[in-house]
């Protein structure tokens, strides 16, 4: 059997090898090497797929997350509501722009952000909310937007881990992640479900006026060359990038299948089983699987993960401390037992490899490993 690992790119890579080394060589030959065709020619792609107006292709996630701010008028000391238990990306680009991150809880099943948690923080200060889809499955953006909208208030979905996701509305109408609040952000990061061969991210909207505000502060804040009109950054996605995600949206629904394919195979596995909770599968969304994550009860976290280690297995704790106890934000003044959903979370989590390229070989090797521990305690 092959070597498991928690995300295979190279099996991946080799599968479209031959696409791959034509686009690239495609730029080369073209020595467009910034902003050149396969930028906008994958953007174009890109908002298709989306079914959305404008995508603004940039340098990576993080930096989407920090542009979608800048593109409103937002002032020091202005609270943006996100959840504890995410990555440091959301909270640190809050901070980096001298807002307050306000940190909430997110719900005991889908690990999303919690709306009841949302609305009780509103405060007069509050400018905007940041929901997290969180390892694939869109938070719940009807309650989101519900809230928003009473509030007045900005809504940026970080869609960075459920690329390809579908959330369907209460109206019926079904978005894919990312299109519903008033900008979205994703991340191209290798190991994305849609990802690159080095960093790069994206800004998309369907509003005119805020689309040409991002395209403005992703290049300097320039419309007209060297006539600068906001203060910008520089983050562009390099035109490799982008012929590579060209190339690889093609198979972005068949990557998405053998993603689901797998989650599928672990949850026969572990289904009935009481010392784990698989991942719950919203109705309203449906689930990409960046990341198949399950909840111990009754045993040790840590040592399944070492368990599986010896055996050759490797898997991820996401993430052992939540964004309000992080040394960082300390100054917030959070303590310990505020967000006890995301506590619970980041003490009893682990993810299990989830990749493209995981054979029945290696989810039976997997699944069994795991079930060989729990039968020995």
């Amino acid at each position: 059997m092959k070597k498991i690992k928690m995300v295979d790119l190279t099996t991946q890579y080799l599968r479209i090898r031959e696409d791959v080394h034509s686009a690239i060589q495609d730029v080369i030959d073209s020595a467009s090497f910034i902003n050149g065709p396969s930028v906008s020619s994958f953007q174009q792609k890109f908002e298709a797929y989306l079914s959305i107006k404008h995508v603004v292709p940039c340098g990576n996630g993080t930096d989407a997350l920090q542009i979608a701010l800048m593109a409103f008028n937002l002032q020091p000391g202005d609270e943006v509501i996100t959840p504890s238990f995410t990555f440091i990306a959301t909270a640190e680009v809050i901070a980096l722009l001298k807002l307050k991150p306000v940190m909430v809880d997110v719900l005991p099943d889908t690990f999303n952000i919690d709306p009841v948690a949302v609305e009780a923080a509103i405060t007069p200060k509050t400018k905007a909310i940041i929901p997290v889809h969180l390892f694939g499955q869109c938070a719940d953006m009807d309650s989101i937007m519900k809230i928003a909208e009473k509030h007045n208030l900005i809504v940026i979905e970080d869609a960075c881990q459920a690329t390809g996701a579908e959330y369907r509305l209460s109206n019926g109408q079904i978005r894919k992640a990312g299109t519903i609040g008033h900008i979205g952000c994703t991340s191209f990061f290798p190991s994305k479900n849609l990802g690159a061969f080095g960093d790069g991210g994206a800004l998309f909207t369907d509003d005119d006026v805020l689309a040409k505000k991002i395209r403005s502060i992703v290049n300097h804040g320039m419309s007209v060359r060297y006539y600068h009109d906001d203060i910008g950054v520089n983050s562009r996605l390099d035109s490799i990038q982008a012929a590579i995600l060209s190339v690889k949206l093609k198979y972005l629904p068949d990557y998405i299948k053998a993603r689901q394919m797998a989650a599928d195979f672990y949850d026969h596995a572990f289904s009935g089983i009481k010392e784990l909770k698989i991942p719950f599968r919203s109705s309203a969304s449906t689930h990409v699987f960046h990341q198949y994550t399950l909840v111990t009860k009754g045993i040790n976290r840590n040592s399944i993960v070492e368990y599986l280690a010896s055996k050759d297995i490797p898997s991820m704790i996401y993430y052992p401390v939540p964004l309000h106890l992080q040394n960082a934000y300390a100054y917030l003044g959070y303590h310990k037992g505020e967000l006890p959903v995301s506590e619970h979370l980041a003490e009893s989590v682990f993810s299990l490899p989830m990749h493209t390229e995981l054979t029945e070989d290696q989810l039976k090797y997997i699944t069994s490993s795991v079930l060989e521990f729990i039968n020995k305690k």
